[in-house]
């Protein structure tokens, strides 16, 4: 794919904060979804349903061998029959994932003037931004966002980060920190339950060099949420991803069965979803799933994706241990970066892209 992400955007920004506060009673026609991508009552599974939940802390006391096999099969299920789980007791303060979230919805609480000094363009998505994609006219989603670079350190710029709140920066830090422990954890478990060396995906990640980058998404109140998304369905690009969801408002919804989940996060999890570097080097063991975000016609919602990915430049392709005569390679390697071209390119198109990157039977 031969793009230029040097460009700016294909149309003057519009952000959808500004939209929804001007007190718009119709949804403009730029963000009206095709019908068969809206959010209906009928694509909707039972109210009842929802992803696991996974207490990982005995894991991490490695002291019980009962209870760390009891972990490693519901997560090994989790990857396995549903792509996204919850983790509890996973070792994040509560004070910390309350006051990163409390700090992220302050800013974008902000005068959009204020904020528009930190606007992104498509050459890395770095800063405050309102699409994904660049493709001019097409359908865009109800939602803005603040995308940063955590990892590889060489890439992380304070500078570019808010300054306002005053303890944004600190927390924005200390969270990426803890949830980067997080990640390696859950490397560790899936290494596992793939029957591959516990190291085997980090060292697959890049080992020390992995890449970590945090989107924050703000949804605002939308006049007509039945005809629009706050998020399209995709399967993410990358490794494995933690989201804080909003502690408020349910919006996350999760495809199984041909039916749309929603999410009902517990207290202070964190939710978990394999992405398609995962399903690539597990050779669709594990597979990324479709999701997406519904949004709200009284109630605005703030959620913190932090994405833990392979290092940009290895080619990640399936681990030779889980190719068989039985299940021959289905991908054929690719960088990262060569990867996530596709959505910075094309924005959101539900699992597309790792779909169209079977090697030939």
């Amino acid at each position: 794919m031969t793009t230029n992400l040097n460009q700016d955007w294909p149309e003057p920004i519009v952000r959808v904060q500004s939209l929804s506060e001007s007190g718009c009673s119709a949804v403009p026609s730029r963000y009206i979804k095709p019908l068969s991508d809206r959010p209906t009552v009928f694509s909707v599974a039972s109210p009842t349903t929802n992803i696991p939940i996974i207490d990982i802390h005995g894991f991490a006391l490695d002291q019980d061998d009962s209870l760390r096999h009891t972990i490693l099969s519901q997560v090994s299920d989790a990857c396995r029959n549903w792509g996204f789980f919850q983790i509890i007791n996973h070792g994040i303060r509560d004070e910390l994932l309350d006051g990163v979230r409390r700090a992220w919805y302050d800013f974008f609480k902000l005068p959009v003037e204020m904020k528009q000094t930190y606007a992104n363009s498509p050459k890395t998505y770095e800063g405050y931004g309102s699409r994904l994609g660049v493709q001019k006219g097409a359908i865009l989603d109800w939602s803005d966002y603040f995308f940063l670079h955590y990892l590889p350190s060489h890439l992380k710029d304070h500078n570019k980060w808010p300054v306002i709140p005053n303890s944004i920066r600190e927390l924005t830090e200390e969270y990426g920190e803890e949830v980067v422990k997080v990640g390696g954890k859950l490397l560790k478990l899936l290494s596992l339950n793939l029957g591959l060396q516990e190291g085997y995906l980090q060292n697959a990640f890049g080992g020390e060099e992995v890449g970590a980058c945090l989107r924050v998404n703000y949804y605002p109140k939308c006049p007509q949420p039945e005809l629009t998304l706050g998020l399209s369905s995709h399967s993410d690009p990358g490794g494995l991803t933690f989201l804080l969801p909003d502690d408020k408002v349910a919006g996350l919804q999760v495809r199984k069965d041909d039916k749309w989940i929603t999410v009902k996060p517990a207290p202070h999890a964190i939710i978990v979803n394999v992405g398609d570097q995962v399903q690539v080097l597990s050779n669709a063991i594990y597979r990324s799933v479709e999701h997406r975000v519904i949004v709200n016609s009284d109630k605005e919602r703030v959620s913190l994706a932090f994405f833990y990915n392979p290092k940009s430049d290895i080619p990640i392709g399936p681990t030779k241990a889980l190719i068989t005569r039985d299940r021959p390679a289905l991908y054929s390697p690719m960088t990262f970066d060569e990867y996530r071209l596709f959505i910075r390119t094309r924005g959101p198109q539900g699992k597309s892209h790792v779909d169209s990157l079977r090697s030939p039977r």
